[in-house]
């Protein structure tokens, strides 16, 4: 079974570099964040044609996520995270698919830092980290997965120095990102390649495609019980180098079923 991750930066400018990608991939669940659709305006004619139901969770503008699965049944069991009822923005949606919660998640990019955003962040960080506690606590194979707008490490990002002030890299940020993990969950990525230098992003700005300039902020995180089904890991980073493409790459898992 693969599941994967797609930061799409505009569900329907970027539609045929998605329906090119699910074509050539034909992951089983995907993943979506910042479709910056209203929820009238996600493409579900196209997804369906392309063999996927969805569900998905809009915003005029602005982030957005969706969860597709193909030959899988869907049953949504959340939208929104639960601890802040005048929170609207759409980053987070939870489904049960085939035996698997998978929450789909866009976290806050909380720039510029110090300031409200990045108090938005840390807060959303701390209501994500309650949820995945209640999740742990079922003992049932969960995957936490999207852009988290984090990295982690100094692996995970290129020329670290560079980002010290950066919301994404603010030592919040990641002792945030670490508090989360150490709940039990595993950074399946970085299970399976753990010094390698992995990238999932890359600037549109300073040709930082080219250069492999990049970050690390889309993840995989898992339950113990999905943990020990975790057989591989990647990033289609190539999938960057099509014309009109996301500043990010998919990324994907695969478990045994």
């Amino acid at each position: 079974m693969k599941i994967a991750t797609y930061n799409v930066n505009g569900v329907n400018g970027r539609l045929p570099v998605l329906l090119r990608w699910l074509e050539e991939t034909s992951p089983d669940v995907v993943c979506l964040q910042e479709l910056k659709a209203p929820q009238e305006k996600f493409p579900e004619q196209a997804i369906k044609d392309a063999g996927y139901k969805a569900i998905w969770h809009g915003q005029k503008s602005w982030n957005g996520v969706a969860i597709l699965a193909k030959n899988l049944e869907i049953k949504e069991t959340r939208r929104g995270l639960p601890g802040d009822e005048e929170d609207l923005h759409s980053r987070y949606i939870e489904a049960f698919i085939n035996g698997i919660v998978v929450g789909c998640l866009y976290l806050p990019n909380g720039n510029p830092s110090p300031g409200p955003k990045f108090d938005y962040k840390l807060a959303w960080f701390e209501r994500l980290t309650t949820h995945a506690k209640s999740l742990l606590a079922r003992k049932i194979p969960v995957v936490l997965v999207g852009d988290y707008n984090v990295m982690p490490t100094e692996l995970d990002v290129y020329k670290p120095e560079r980002w010290v002030n950066d919301a994404l890299f603010r030592p919040e940020t990641r002792q945030a990102f670490h508090n989360l993990v150490g709940q039990g969950w595993t950074d399946a990525l970085r299970k399976l390649h753990p010094g390698e230098k992995i990238y999932t992003f890359w600037d549109y700005f300073r040709n930082a495609y080219a250069r492999d300039a990049g970050l690390r902020i889309d993840h995989f995180l898992l339950s113990p019980e999905l943990d020990k089904r975790l057989l591989t890991a990647g990033v289609d980073r190539h999938v960057r180098g099509w014309e009109k493409s996301s500043d990010h790459g998919p990324v994907w898992i695969e478990i045994e079923d």
